[in-house]
């Protein structure tokens, strides 16, 4: 049976959630971002015609379009509404994944059988539009790939339908950089040959893509070609990642307790940007040397960074170690995660800041995490106990 697969993407999601909440911002330019230093995390169609783009730095779009209106950002709201339209899709489609804060896939695969695939779809937008105020575009194609790119191109006028049979013609005249997992230093790659096109990059021999990118080609290569396979995951909010420390002896070492902590941190952080997860929930767990055992516990704005969930999981071990005795353990846990990538939280960052987490996790992936680590984390040294306990409840 052939698939059906969705892709919903809510339009210009921060502008659209700010537009919801001040109707004066409606129709000008808007940047949603950090300071001068900072980077834009989303903008307006109206500031996108002066050439305004995702992840530009701040300055050089006051320079393309400097009647625009530059707001920081409110994650919070972005996190509440974000969860509004996620139970309005839950509740009626059969299989919903989210993507990120503003993404979905949905597996409709059947459905043709009761309803018409594409009317049905349509109907459920209509119903996101309706009770949350927010606009959202989507496309149904035979896979995750052709539908996420359908999305990008009848953006923001209609939404599109890609059957099987014109998957290929509809892919062949794009540029390659539509592709998912083209990145920048890839299409600069492929453009040196003259491979800017799908199509010239669907008639290479995949081996030739491999030797030339590595172990992606040929996943590159299948995307080209309209080809993948990868299920719609269902989606759940109680998914978590943790790490626990036990004491060969027990402590009261608050500065040591602190830098494993930090290195803690700095392990569940670099895996959660690993595998392009996003964490809203942080617990922080002790355990005295009676055994007894603590926790705390916050929301936070969907993150992945290091800086950021430190911070937290500090404030949150100095509320939980209340009292003066021994610990035999201690742990983190981030739940409440979402896929995505560290792109969507930009507020407090510069390009400088970004580029370097960029790096280091480059490096902790090339050559191991010990490879580069925060000297205040150092001390964390996980040993077969102590590595990361994945869960997914």
């Amino acid at each position: 049976m052939t698939r059906a697969i969705v892709h919903m993407d809510l339009d210009t999601f921060f502008v659209s959630c700010e537009r919801l909440t001040n109707s004066e911002l409606r129709g000008i330019p808007l940047i949603i971002g950090g300071g001068d230093r900072g980077v834009v995390a989303s903008c307006s169609y109206e500031a996108r015609y002066f050439g305004v783009r995702s992840a530009m730095p701040i300055h050089m779009a006051m320079k393309l379009c400097p009647q625009a209106k530059i707001m920081k950002g409110d994650m919070e709201l972005y996190s509440r509404l974000s969860h509004d339209v996620t139970q309005v899709i839950q509740e009626k489609a059969p299989i919903m994944e989210k993507a990120s804060i503003d993404e979905f896939y949905l597996d409709i695969t059947g459905m043709d059988k009761f309803h018409g695939s594409y009317k049905w779809t349509d109907e459920l937008a209509q119903s996101v539009i309706k009770e949350t105020g927010l606009p959202i575009s989507f496309s149904l194609s035979v896979n995750k790939t052709v539908s996420k790119i359908a999305t990008g191109e009848g953006k923001p006028k209609g939404n599109l339908e890609i059957p099987q049979g014109n998957v290929q013609a509809f892919l062949n005249p794009l540029s390659i950089q539509k592709i998912p997992m083209v990145g920048n230093v890839t299409f600069q790659l492929l453009s040196r040959i003259g491979v800017r096109k799908i199509q010239t990059l669907s008639e290479m021999p995949p081996e030739v893509l491999q030797q030339m990118i590595g172990k992606n080609g040929l996943d590159i290569w299948k995307k080209a070609n309209g080809i993948d396979n990868t299920p719609v995951e269902p989606y759940t909010e109680r998914k978590s990642i943790s790490t626990e420390h036990t004491f060969s002896q027990d402590t009261i070492d608050i500065i040591m307790l602190k830098s494993i902590l930090v290195g803690m941190v700095e392990k569940l952080a670099y895996q959660l940007r690993s595998e392009q997860w996003l964490t809203s929930t942080i617990t922080v767990k002790i355990r005295y040397a009676n055994f007894d055992t603590e926790t705390k516990q916050c929301k936070i704005a969907y993150t992945s960074a290091d800086h950021i969930l430190t911070k937290n999981v500090m404030e949150l071990f100095d509320k939980v170690y209340q009292r003066r005795m021994r610990l035999r353990l201690i742990g983190i846990r981030f739940s409440g995660l979402v896929r995505g990538t560290y792109q969507i939280d930009l507020f407090e960052d510069t390009q400088e800041m970004l580029s370097l987490y960029a790096a280091m996790d480059k490096m902790k992936s090339r050559y191991g995490f010990d490879a580069v680590m925060r000297c205040a984390g150092a001390s964390f040294k996980p040993n077969t106990k102590d590595e990361i306990l994945k869960r997914i409840k």
